[in-house]
């Protein structure tokens, strides 16, 4: 059960953007991947216009849907891809979502998973200042779909710095967790890895991390090392700069071994600050 990552320096171009993305999944389907993980914005990276881009999806007047459900189809492949800007179904002029499609290997759209944290956060890089809601609503779902590779949770980029999203999608049944991202060169050097193999080791999940990797428009630079990441926190390859496409195989048989021998799920004890009891405070 062969799974991919992929690796991107997208720019501004959407169709350049596309036709980047079409040969990398044509490697990762040519060398046996049943399903493969776009990075974050891998259609359009720098634009000021994402909401004109959402709203013609919407209506089905933009490239980047058409383009995606015959790229499944044609390669045979699953999809995962990445985010692109997207308004509530049925609300064309609604503000967008960074939302990230599961597609299957028909063309039909399978899930959609709208980010549930958006990155507003100051950084010390050239670009300086990321406030995502300006853009983008928040999402309010957690999402898990069946895969031929086995469940799939969705996750994107900043949700990789809250635990607890993670646990609960390991409790949803997740066996493996994509994370599509363009994590800033600062704050990926500083906690992209730690960050990524902590979830894998908590979950006892794969981890599908397809970054960014490159300079972008406005001075953006990211920081790259796309990685698959097994239940045990190893890393099974990784795509340091520049695109490419990593692969690895999921061996389930392994996976439930390690979960049965590390019983995590079965030995929490702690769901939320209500239900902890702590000496010192008065308990109503």
């Amino acid at each position: 059960m062969s799974l991919a990552v992929i690796q991107m320096v997208s720019q501004a171009d959407v169709l350049a953007n596309l036709a980047q993305a079409r040969s990398l999944l044509e490697q990762a389907a040519a060398q046996g991947a049943r399903l493969a993980v776009l990075p974050e914005n891998f259609a359009a990276m720098g634009r000021r216009d994402l909401a004109e881009i959402g709203r013609r999806e919407a209506l089905a007047e933009g490239p980047i849907l058409p383009w995606l459900y015959r790229a499944a189809r044609d390669l045979g492949l699953w999809i995962v891809a990445g985010t692109l800007p997207l308004p509530p179904d049925g609300q064309p002029e609604a503000k967008a979502h960074a939302c990230s499609l599961l597609v299957d290997d028909s063309g039909q759209r399978v899930a959609r998973y709208d980010k549930l944290h958006l990155f507003d956060v100051d950084v010390s890089d050239s670009h300086g200042r990321y406030r995502e809601s300006d853009d983008f609503a928040f999402g309010e779902n957690l999402v898990v779909a069946d895969t031929p590779v086995g469940r799939l949770g969705l996750t994107v980029c900043y949700d990789l710095r809250f635990a607890e999203l993670y646990s609960a999608l390991r409790e949803a049944g997740a066996e493996l967790i994509s994370v599509p991202a363009a994590f800033t060169a600062v704050t990926g050097a500083a906690h992209w890895q730690v960050l990524t193999r902590a979830r894998a080791i908590e979950t006892q999940c794969y981890v599908l991390a397809a970054g960014q990797g490159g300079n972008h428009p406005g001075g953006r630079e990211t920081f790259g090392h796309s990685a698959i990441i097994d239940p045990w926190g190893r890393v099974l390859g990784e795509q340091e700069q520049g695109q490419g496409v990593v692969l690895a195989e999921r061996d389930g048989a392994e996976q439930a071994a390690i979960r049965r021998r590390m019983p995590v799920a079965r030995h929490k004890r702690f769901f939320a600050a209500a239900e902890l009891r702590l000496p010192g405070l008065q308990q109503s």
